[in-house]
């Protein structure tokens, strides 16, 4: 697992909290974890990495 920092403007941090706070996730690095693993998954390349490893 790969642990980073990350810097989110406080506009953006603001409307995290309020609509995706206790729905995603309860902890700040659970929610960011999330949006990120959402939007890979939307954008299809945890499919494609996931068929690369079975090959």
């Amino acid at each position: 697992m790969k642990r980073i920092l990350v810097s989110i403007p406080d506009g953006t941090w603001r409307i995290i909290k309020k609509h995706l706070m206790g729905k995603i996730g309860e902890k700040e690095s659970e929610i960011i974890r999330n949006i990120v693993l959402a939007y890979l998954s939307e954008k299809d390349f945890l499919k494609k990495n996931n068929n690369n490893n079975n090959h």
